[in-house]
């Protein structure tokens, strides 16, 4: 039997221990030695990968600058555990602050493995000079939207598209037993305090307006939280909508994509999740207006909404700024409430959408990817 291949994984944030742990599971035992840093998903895995998500996973510039020398610091004793343990590959999850700078150092210090990133980062709308630099790193890029494979074969990357997690994590919460409510509408302003604050006002508006035109109308909205769910009800009840009318859940926002008859949805996984459940909605996005300017000065997409991005036009409706006002965003559910031909029109090219991320198995697509780059044979 040939000897074990030794794999050493980075990850740095929630989404990436969950990923990260997945691929682990996917890759055969007998085959494997794992380790590297990660989190608590990916330590209980494996004995050699540290737990560093604490410090790691930081959010925003300032947050980061803080850590710098931690940061250094990490990168360096990563660099030589990686040159004292000498995997055959090391797998880059996401995280790309520290993993292209890492991909950097260690080519630079003459890394004689294979080197692979999973899960892309969006370089393809902020960063596109950095492909360039990607494909003369790296030696295989697995990604799990389908418009990222030619942009990196383009660059002359080898590329796997694997297909999209979320198909298999979604299809376990599928509900058979639920039908959707023609009167209910769904209110989904994200699971951050912040986008809390700036959008389930104008949503909760728009329930008023509606409210006072269909007296019929009720509303559903989702918190990951109980202090989240108590603050909704405050600012519900700032724009004078009735608690009777609204019921706030703490963690069943996707039995609410799968009860409702429409929706409003704040702009990030949660509109890929409720294109999957096949709720018609449409996105709403709020920040300061400086970090919007600066933020469409250096993205380079035409579309915020993945679903958009995939589908390269506007399938779903995009209120963004100061369109995702109570006004717009209740016009825009009347009409899709009202318009049984746009609801269904909506619903079918969701799932088109959706159809193009795979029938699953993305973290078995992306293992056996791993193997072959190896060339590790059955």
């Amino acid at each position: 039997m040939s000897k074990k291949q030794r794999l050493f994984l980075v990850a740095g944030e929630v989404s990436g221990d969950t990923h990260g742990a997945a691929l682990m599971r996917a890759l055969p035992e007998a085959e494997f030695d794992l380790g590297g840093l990660g989190g608590p998903q990916m330590a209980k895995l494996a004995a050699h990968v540290e737990d560093w998500l604490d410090e790691a996973a930081v959010l925003g510039l300032w947050e980061v600058l803080k850590k710098y020398g931690y940061f250094r610091a990490k990168m360096e004793e990563t660099v030589s555990r990686i040159g004292k343990e000498e995997p055959d590959a090391v797998v880059l999850i996401d995280y790309p602050g520290f993993n292209l700078r890492l991909a950097k150092r260690l080519r630079k210090e003459g890394f004689a493995g294979k080197l692979i990133y999973y899960i892309s980062p969006q370089v393809w709308a902020w960063k596109k000079g950095r492909i360039k630099v990607m494909a003369e790193l790296l030696d295989l890029m697995i990604c799990i939207f389908p418009f990222e494979k030619p942009l990196y074969e383009n660059s002359g990357l080898d590329t796997v598209f694997a297909g999209h997690p979320l198909v298999d994590s979604l299809a376990k919460l599928k509900r058979d037993d639920l039908e959707r409510e023609p009167d209910l509408i769904a209110l989904l302003p994200g699971s951050r305090e912040r986008e809390v604050e700036a959008l389930f006002p104008a949503m909760a508006e728009a329930a008023v307006r509606l409210k006072q035109r269909h007296p019929e109308l009720r509303f559903a909205a989702s918190a990951v939280s109980d202090r989240l769910a108590d603050r909704m009800h405050g600012i519900a009840n700032e724009v004078r909508l009735h608690p009777s009318c609204l019921e706030i859940g703490v963690g069943n926002v996707h039995d609410v994509m799968q009860r409702a008859a429409v929706g409003v949805v704040a702009s990030g996984t949660a509109t890929l999740e409720a294109a999957y459940f096949g709720l018609p909605y449409c996105l709403v996005y709020k920040v300061a207006w400086l970090t919007y300017v600066v933020g469409r000065a250096v993205v380079d997409i035409d579309y915020l909404g993945i679903v958009n991005v995939i589908a390269d036009r506007e399938v779903v409706k995009e209120l963004l700024q100061g369109e995702a006002s109570g006004e717009r965003i209740s016009r825009e559910l009347e009409r899709l409430l009202s318009d049984e031909g746009a609801r269904e029109s909506l619903q079918h090219e969701l799932a088109a959408v959706i159809e193009r991320l795979g029938g699953g198995g993305a973290h078995e697509n992306a293992a056996n990817a791993i193997r072959e780059v190896l060339e590790i044979k059955d």
